[in-house]
């Protein structure tokens, strides 16, 4: 065997390898990000991120628009928030949309939308249990949020 076609062979092994771990990468970011595994199950028990147990999707904060961190922030600090009126305000999830509680249990926070001349759709919802959750469509849909990534 030559010399160059030894090194082509090699040049392609390396080229596959960087590849099954590029794919492997993403694979497992978006069994994360989804909260499933390629089974089917949800992945997002395991994490021990607060609220995973409800069967959503578990997303990273970081995976969020810009602003959610910032409203988090704001959050953890006590505030102090864009719209005070309604940021900490007991929210009933009339929609039914997360784990059934007694009211109380669930606050909810504005997360700005660029642009808008209001509120806009997007919100964190805290848990008396630590939970994290977002809606970017105002109570439509929810993710539990992993606060830690």
């Amino acid at each position: 065997m030559t010399a160059s076609r030894s090194r082509g062979r090699i040049t392609v092994a390396l080229v596959g390898l960087v590849v099954l771990v590029v794919v492997g990468w993403f694979v497992r970011t978006q069994v994360v990000d989804n909260g499933t595994s390629p089974a089917g199950s949800p992945a997002s028990v395991s994490t021990g991120v607060p609220g995973a147990e409800s069967g959503l999707p578990v997303r990273s904060l970081s995976s969020l628009p810009a602003e959610a961190a910032s409203t988090w922030r704001l959050v953890r600090l006590g505030g102090p928030f864009p719209y005070p009126r309604n940021d900490g305000a007991v929210f009933e999830d009339r929609e039914q949309a997360l784990p059934g509680k007694d009211s109380g249990f669930y606050h909810e926070y504005t997360v700005p939308t660029p642009g808008s001349p209001d509120r806009g759709l997007r919100r964190l919802i805290t848990g008396a249990g630590h939970e994290l959750y977002y809606t970017g469509d105002h109570y439509r849909s929810f993710v539990v949020v992993d606060a830690s990534r």
